[in-house]
């Protein structure tokens, strides 16, 4: 790893390519954590529906931490989490609205929380100090994601007809939009990997498809035919769109906001 860079000694162009590469995993960890909450009552069974209750903890906790790290860039995390508009919001744009069925929920632990887990682990093992000392805990606890989503997702693969057209259908929806999202190669991008604070959209695009290749294999879908979406939001480092408005109020705590405490 090349020396830790010093975020004073930082461009205007790498402080906001930095900014908008926290911001995005902080506000795809804060949706992805809605979305798995969306299915706490509806999930399959019980147990699978406490099993969500614990992966939507997980990802508030590595949302906070994630804004937490903006600090260090001069932003304030308080008012990131709890005073920005729509379009303001950086996620993931899968993430933008509540999944239609169990089977496209499970499509996104795999594919979507599966994406997440790349970019935070090169993230991590980059020159953004903040980066190192904290996203190392929060890659352990997305190994209990990964192997309840792929547990599922063979699982619905091998069931009914039905189970694996639906599976099919969010896997090729998920897809493309996924693998624009990694394989982003703008400026603000190209910054991040000059100083070493990632790897390249090459190398983050090779390393998803390694580690979701098998499974998605199981409902056929070969991860490495699939085109990349186009509608790129560069400004905000995700597809065009936002979040609906539910959504955002439930991120932003809209319904709490009289009990927040500093």
């Amino acid at each position: 790893m090349s020396a830790l860079i010093s975020v004073e000694a930082l461009s205007a162009e790498g402080r906001a390519a930095l900014e908008r590469l926290v911001l995005g995993l902080a506000d795809s960890k804060r949706l992805m954590g809605i979305r798995y909450s969306d299915w706490v009552v509806g999930a399959p069974s019980i147990e699978t529906g406490i099993a969500t209750s614990s992966m939507t903890q997980d990802e508030w906790g590595h949302a906070r931490l994630l804004y937490a790290m903006l600090k260090h860039l001069g932003v304030d995390p308080v008012e990131v989490e709890h005073n920005r508009g729509a379009d303001e919001y950086a996620n993931l744009s899968l993430l933008d609205k509540q999944f239609e069925n169990w089977a496209a929920l499970v499509t996104a632990m795999v594919v979507l929380d599966g994406a997440l887990s790349v970019v935070l682990r090169g993230f991590s093992e980059g020159t953004f100090e903040p980066a190192g000392l904290r996203v190392p805990k929060m890659l352990a606890e997305e190994q209990f994601h990964v192997s309840l989503g792929f547990a599922w997702y063979r699982r619905l693969a091998a069931a009914s007809d039905e189970a694996r057209s639906l599976l099919r259908d969010a896997t090729d929806a998920q897809l493309p939009a996924t693998l624009a999202w990694l394989g982003a190669d703008d400026a603000p991008a190209k910054v991040l990997v000059e100083l070493g604070v990632m790897p390249t959209a090459t190398a983050l695009t090779t390393s998803f498809q390694e580690s979701v290749g098998d499974v998605l294999a199981s409902c056929a879908v070969d991860v490495g035919a699939v085109e990349p979406a186009s509608n790129w939001d560069s400004a905000r480092g995700r597809a065009t769109g936002r979040p609906d408005a539910e959504s955002v109020e439930r991120a932003r705590g809209d319904r709490n906001r009289s009990l927040f405490v500093e």
